[in-house]
């Protein structure tokens, strides 16, 4: 079992939700149960994945949830360009927090080829 605080991807990952939860304090009160919601679902989801895969006993099976967290960063890129869109993210919040999602997507890969190699 790994401890998920020692991770990089982690300690990236977890100022992102962060962010993003609030930032999304300033949406549309009628976006809460939409946009709101879902990228605040999506952005957890990539924490979520990395600390529920550090918690499974095979590195494969560790490698498959750095692969769902990676999907939930494209998800979460999606909400974030709809945000920004629909004008409730201006310009600077939104390249900020794709720069930090751009990161965190660059250090999942790295890790599941590191992962990979070690079977």
């Amino acid at each position: 079992m790994r401890d998920y605080r020692k991770l990089k991807v982690w300690e990236k990952a977890h100022p992102l939700v962060l962010a993003v939860y609030f930032a999304t304090k300033r949406f549309p009160v009628e976006e809460m149960y939409g946009v709101t919601s879902q990228l605040r679902r999506a952005v957890i989801s990539i924490s979520a994945n990395i600390v529920e895969g550090c918690g499974r006993r095979t590195s494969a099976d560790f490698a498959r949830f750095l692969s769902i967290s990676i999907a939930s960063t494209n998800e979460v890129e999606y909400f974030l360009l709809l945000s920004k869109d629909l004008n409730y993210l201006n310009e600077g919040e939104d390249t900020a927090l794709q720069n930090q999602l751009v990161e965190i997507r660059k250090m999942l890969m790295s890790l599941i080829t590191k992962v990979r190699k070690s079977n």
